[in-house]
């Protein structure tokens, strides 16, 4: 095959994220212990706080501890005092400082398709300073010719992106766990996709993954080690 141009997702592609959030949210939803909501109407609630805060604070764990404090404040049945207030930040807290566990065959994956003469290039969303401290972190930076931040993956994101550094179009994936923001938006702004699913993807992403358009490749594989048997 000839070089090809990676563009690869962070969180729930490259290391587990989302896993880390399902934790805390149980444990916030036990906190509340709502007397007149079950959990699954009050993480219903939750989801519609989170949707509406990103729109004002974006993603990642800050815009997660509005949406907790939100989320304890329309539904708690006493005053939210101070103490409370920072309680509850606390849980989002445990988010931003939980150590990376990259996924198994990631860095092996990697590694065999930068030897591959392949073009690799991160390409997240979220807060700036968050994302591309998880990339530090994660120990994976080496691998990549460049980190794109965006504040959200849409087809605009992606053709500004292949725009910029000038990436053929036929030879460009976009690699990711989210049918909404990897695959579907990448494939509509006229690249290829890997789809590389995760059992714990952030409900908020979930979509039905489009057919790819005429000229447009769709791969989809079991985890991400199997890009090695694709490039």
């Amino acid at each position: 095959m000839l070089s090809q141009t990676l563009l690869i997702d962070c969180d729930d592609t490259l290391w587990e994220n989302n896993i880390y959030f399902e934790r805390t949210i149980a444990d916030f939803i036990e906190r509340l212990n709502h007397q007149h909501m079950s959990p699954q109407e009050v993480r219903l609630f939750l989801n519609d706080v989170e949707r509406e805060n990103i729109l004002k604070h974006g993603y990642g764990s800050h815009s997660f501890a509005h949406s907790l404090v939100t989320c304890f404040e329309r539904l708690a049945e006493k005053p939210v005092t101070p103490e409370l207030h920072d309680f509850i930040w606390g849980f989002a807290h445990r988010v931003s400082a939980a150590d990376l566990e990259i996924i198994p065959g990631v860095p092996e994956t990697l590694n065999y398709l930068k030897n591959r003469g392949h073009h690799l290039i991160v390409m997240t969303k979220g807060n700036i300073v968050e994302q591309s401290g998880k990339v530090e972190r994660s120990g994976l930076k080496d691998y990549f010719a460049a980190v794109e931040i965006v504040t959200e993956k849409n087809p605009a994101a992606y053709i500004e992106v292949v725009a910029k550094y000038q990436f053929d179009p036929p030879t460009t994936w976009m690699a990711g766990n989210s049918p909404k923001s990897d695959i579907n938006p990448a494939m509509a702004a006229g690249i290829n996709a890997v789809f590389v699913p995760h059992d714990n993807t952030w409900i908020l992403e979930h979509e039905s993954v489009n057919p790819a358009p005429n000229g447009i490749r769709l791969l989809q594989v079991e985890k991400f080690a199997d890009l090695q048997q694709h490039f």
